[in-house]
């Protein structure tokens, strides 16, 4: 049987949770590209996932990138998300920093 985690205790209050160690995520090294429009009320949307970078490091190529496109832009689960076609310019900044590319999708 699963044991019960203690949640609250009244000696205590609220017990914290343990923090978990986020490591850099795994898969196949190459950086796709796709453009998407579903979901977004016909707005496309340019998302690169595949990137094996920590958080901050994400964010960090995602600020370039904004930067880099004139738009503005998310990180959401491992995937950049940013405004706009800019499939082009983002695999040629993404080569010049020697990741292996794809572009998916349509």
């Amino acid at each position: 049987m699963a044991e019960n985690p203690l949640v609250y205790s009244t000696d205590f209050g609220r017990i914290p949770k343990k923090e978990q160690s986020k490591s850099t995520p795994t898969g196949d090294g190459v950086v796709r590209i796709r453009r998407e429009t579903k979901g977004r009320k016909g707005k496309g949307v340019t998302t690169v996932s595949g990137l094996l970078l920590d958080d901050t490091a994400l964010k960090a190529i995602a600020k370039e990138l904004k930067k880099l496109c004139g738009t503005g832009g998310a990180v959401k689960d491992q995937v950049i998300e940013i405004q706009g076609d800019n499939r082009d310019k983002i695999k040629t900044f993404l080569e010049a920093k020697n990741y292996t590319v794809k572009l998916a999708g349509g």
